[in-house]
């Protein structure tokens, strides 16, 4: 009995002692990580009014181009006409609305564009044309554009920005005085050269514009981008015998690439940004 007893008491003094031992050793810690709800921070953006430069170049087209035949007193188109390339430069004056939207009023010089057309027809011209004379006609054209114009931002990435815009407005167009040469085709001479005075006037003007630009600083912008010039007709030259005006357009189009720089005169205003913060790692012991 004696040795029963013994056995069970070495035995419970083993579990008591090894579940001392257990206690010893530290808990198990489990990282969970706490996310925080975001935070605002400043950061600089233009803002207000701002002030901006453009040079371009543009294609021209001259439609619907026609004259008045002195001697019948029919209108009649010309047979070819074509408008030369021409340069632009101009400025303006805007606001940025929003970070989406933005106006701004333009004034553009497009410089002198070429016109060169001709006219066909019969019968005696100063004596020179017995039969059928083609004339030839040069000219040329330039104007200045008051536009007010509206854009807004589609999409922005970083320091870049993809826009659209249109504008309305008028052009001040001056055609220059067309020289009108009639020669007999079948070469036997040419008339003498009839100078007709150009007309001007102001014209109704609409545009539509896209482009990208790009953030130099957090007030400067330089830009590129594309604009569609519409500018309705009118009277091109007058006539000889009268006066009034022989030879009018319907419309004039360019198709230009533009480069420029915007610069904010509010300097750097802070816009409130969102930004997730890094995670915080609690200990959890188990």
């Amino acid at each position: 009995m004696r040795k029963i007893f013994l056995a069970g008491t070495a035995m419970v003094l083993a579990g008591v002692g090894s579940a001392s031992a257990a206690d010893i050793y530290p808990a198990q810690v489990i990282d969970a990580p706490i996310y925080e709800a975001p935070v605002s921070q400043p950061v600089a953006a233009a803002s207000g009014w701002y002030l901006r430069g453009d040079a371009g170049y543009a294609w021209n087209r001259s439609s619907g181009v026609n004259f008045l035949q002195g001697g019948l007193g029919t209108w009649a188109p010309f047979t070819t006409a074509t408008l030369r390339s021409s340069y632009s430069i101009g400025g303006g004056v805007g606001y940025q609305i929003n970070q989406k939207l933005r106006t701004d009023v333009t004034l553009d010089y497009f410089s002198k564009a070429d016109f060169r057309g001709s006219t066909t027809g019969g019968g005696a011209l100063a004596g020179v044309c017995a039969g059928p004379c083609t004339s030839t006609d040069l000219s040329s054209v330039s104007g200045l554009s008051l536009l007010a114009n509206a854009y807004v931002d589609i999409y922005k990435q970083g320091r870049f920005t993809l826009y659209g815009g249109a504008g309305l407005g008028g052009t001040k167009v001056k055609w220059g005085d067309l020289a009108n040469t009639a020669c007999a085709d079948d070469g036997t001479g040419c008339a003498a050269t009839d100078i007709h005075g150009g007309a001007k006037g102001w014209r109704f003007t609409y545009a539509l514009m896209a482009g990208a630009s790009v953030d130099l600083s957090c007030n400067l912008k330089a830009d590129v981008g594309y604009r569609y010039r519409h500018i309705t007709g009118g009277a091109m030259f007058k006539s000889l015998t009268s006066n009034g005006y022989q030879g009018y357009n319907k419309s004039l189009a360019s198709h230009e690439v533009r480069g420029g720089l915007r610069y904010s005169l509010g300097g750097c205003a802070q816009e409130e940004v969102y930004i997730e913060p890094a995670p915080i790692m609690p200990a959890v012991y188990k």
